[in-house]
């Protein structure tokens, strides 16, 4: 932790080396289309290079910003804005937020940027995760790698180290720290679980809270994370507004996983859990708008081959879980095995005639996965059991039963290569039996090459990724195996995303340590037979790991952020030459992006407006013939809170798009 000294002249320069722009020749022309805006930018310093140029107008239907990055020598071209009167300024490490200056399409804008004065102001636009690196986990009754959990746990829902919770409310200023935070947190949304895993669930270490706040308000700052360079300063970024400002833990989708041309061109939908209605935009006209579902807790989306979107949510109010689901039904699935948890429902919106079914399902779904399977299932993960809907049977029958089933994980520990007894957990495994496993399935793959399904939960002690066949007569065909992550000298804990790429490898992130994972079963000696009960496959596994600001007093390195699901780049729409892993790391305001064939991580900021979070990310081609601009890789803010959005405007939905360099229009 560095406080404000008085040698804070000589540190100012040292650090600002590092994130500013060298060179002082004079840049050379910027070819600019119609409608684009570009120039260079400059400070005292020189041209900044690796900083963003941010081109904002509420010209249209809905508020737009389009978003690059300047190259080595300071240039940039913001390309391709639609017919309206811009403001455009700077943002960057090092820097100020530049003057906003009124721009028009065909302009070439030169824009003067200002070096921050010192360190701390510098630090203002700094990712949270910068700032949450201050944070000193405690010795105590509690471990420190667990504490450290603790806190990453609070980042499933919003950031921490933004400005929202990096500092104290003016109208809490007079209590003492610690009572502060108690009264900050009993008036948040979820204030009664934030009180229970972060104030009575640590204990006497929770004051590190305080500790932290006290020493931001006394002048500690972060260290300056690095600028955008390399292929980083290619990407361009653009934002819409959506929804309301109240929408919270949004899910967004505009095409079929396994045909990234269906819907080209067309709207991008999305649902929000605090919400009963489907947002979407137009991203040809710009225009926005909202469909009522008529259903609650809208999480998962995910869209058809079809072009249908599909959401989970709640039960209606007042009705009951399916007699299928209950005690007396002769639901073959219920007789294999009686899940946990409410039933919820899938809810399924079809565009080509506005159309809205429920389909009640016996298991508590939440996120989905389509295959390209003949019967077009709908995969859900849950704990203990991986369900599914086959659309093709729903469209032919409309019977909630007959379309949907599930499975639990039952090892073939016997050998047989069938699953038909099975011991319990926490039972012995016995010679001649199958066993079954309790997994979390929070979230789901599915490997094309074969159709078997792979989970993983986000649980503090889950460490095991899954891998289900359904065979052709689920249930009794439905066999499991399980893999656990080989001991490392860096621990490996609480997993998290799953995606697995058209050659089969598996990726996994890991929330409590922040690595990316492969796993490759083509290499194990050994799947089934009764040692094949987790840690019998090291060979399969490989890991990956991007240097981040990380938290300090653990006894290895824990980063200051959490990954949440992962994404497989299938169609290569980012043009990185391969099928790309992405993941979303909580408290960077950005996507990371693991390119395999060469092992380099991107980090792609949303640096404006502050507050990104993403829940998932998917490829669009809306013109295979267009290059670059026919693609685009589509996500959404998806916080819990989302007034802690720069401005308080609220949801936002964000397009990804590569190009070949910073120049290219």
């Amino acid at each position: 932790m560095r406080p404000l000294a008085a040698s804070v002249a000589c540190g100012l320069a040292v650090a600002m080396a590092a994130v500013a722009g060298t060179g002082a020749q004079e840049p050379a022309a910027i070819p600019l289309d119609a409608d684009d805006i570009g120039g260079v930018v400059t400070s005292a310093q020189g041209p900044e290079a690796g900083v963003w140029v941010v081109a904002e107008t509420r010209d249209l239907p809905t508020p737009f910003a389009r978003i690059v990055v300047t190259d080595d020598e300071g240039r940039y071209v913001v390309p391709d804005l639609p017919e309206a009167d811009y403001e455009v300024f700077v943002r960057g490490y090092g820097l100020l937020d530049s003057e906003r200056v009124a721009g028009v399409r065909g302009q070439r804008l030169d824009l003067a940027a200002t070096v921050a004065p010192d360190l701390r102001s510098a630090a203002a636009v700094y990712p949270p995760a910068s700032w949450l690196s201050l944070l000193e986990i405690p010795d105590g009754d509690i471990p420190p790698l667990q504490v450290a959990s603790t806190v990453k746990s609070c980042l499933q829902c919003h950031p921490l180290g933004n400005e929202g919770t990096r500092q104290i409310p003016a109208h809490l200023e007079d209590l003492p720290t610690d009572e502060a935070w108690l009264q900050r947190l009993n008036s948040e949304l979820f204030g009664g679980s934030m009180m229970t895993g972060m104030f009575r669930g640590l204990g006497a270490q929770a004051a590190m809270f305080g500790r932290w706040t006290d020493a931001i308000a006394a002048g500690a700052y972060p260290e300056p994370p690095p600028r955008p360079s390399g292929l980083e300063r290619n990407v361009v970024i653009t934002v819409w507004d959506w929804a309301t400002p109240q929408g919270s833990r949004s899910d967004s989708q505009g095409t079929y996983a396994w045909n990234p041309t269906l819907n080209a061109g067309g709207r991008v939908y999305g649902v929000h859990q605090e919400d009963t209605m489907l947002s979407w935009l137009d991203p040809a006209t710009h225009e926005v708008g909202r469909i009522e579902l008529d259903a609650q807790g809208l999480r998962s989306i995910a869209m058809d081959g079809e072009g249908r979107v599909w959401a989970t949510a709640r039960l209606d109010p007042g009705d009951a879980p399916p007699d299928f689901c209950g005690p007396g039904s002769d639901n073959p699935y219920l007789a294999n095995f009686r899940p946990s948890g409410s039933p919820k429902q899938a809810v399924v919106y079809d565009p080509r005639d506005g159309s809205v079914e429920k389909i009640p399902h016996c298991l508590a779904v939440d996120h989905n996965h389509f295959t390209d399977e003949d019967d077009a299932p709908i995969y859900f993960g849950v704990n203990d059991a991986v369900g599914w809907i086959s659309t093709e049977v729903w469209d032919e029958t409309g019977d909630a039963e007959a379309s949907q089933g599930w499975c639990p994980a039952v090892l073939d520990t016997n050998g047989d290569g069938v699953i038909t007894e099975w011991t319990e957990p926490g039972e012995p495994i016995s010679p001649g039996l199958d066993h079954r496993i309790e997994f979390g399935c929070y979230s789901i793959g599915v490997d094309t090459n074969d159709g078997s399904l792979w989970c993983a939960g986000i649980g503090e002690d889950d460490n095991k990724l899954v891998r289900f066949v359904r065979g052709d007569d689920p249930p009794a065909s439905c066999m499991a195996e399980v893999f656990e992550a080989p001991e490392l000298d860096v621990p490996i804990f609480k997993s998290g995303g799953v995606a697995v790429d058209g050659d089969g490898i598996v990726w996994l992130n890991w929330r409590g340590t922040d690595q990316v994972t492969s796993f490759d079963r083509s290499r194990c000696d050994v799947t089934s037979g009764p040692g094949a009960t987790g840690r019998h496959c090291p060979e399969g596994w490989a890991v990956h790991q991007m240097e981040r600001p990380t938290l300090q007093g653990t006894p290895s390195p824990i980063h200051a952020e959490m990954m949440y699901l992962t994404q497989i780049d299938h169609a290569d729409v980012l043009g990185l030459g391969g099928e790309s892993v992405i993941t979303g790391p909580v408290n960077s305001y950005s996507l990371q992006v693991l390119i395999p064939a060469t092992g380099e991580f991107l980090d792609m900021v949303v640096p404006y407006p502050k507050g990104f979070f993403s829940r998932s990310a998917q490829g669009r081609i809306d013109d295979p013939d267009a290059g670059w601009k026919g693609r685009g890789l589509w996500s959404n803010y998806s916080t819990y809170t989302p007034h802690f959005i720069e401005g308080g405007t609220g949801p936002k939905i964000v397009k990804f798009q590569m190009r070949p360099s910073p120049l290219d229009r």
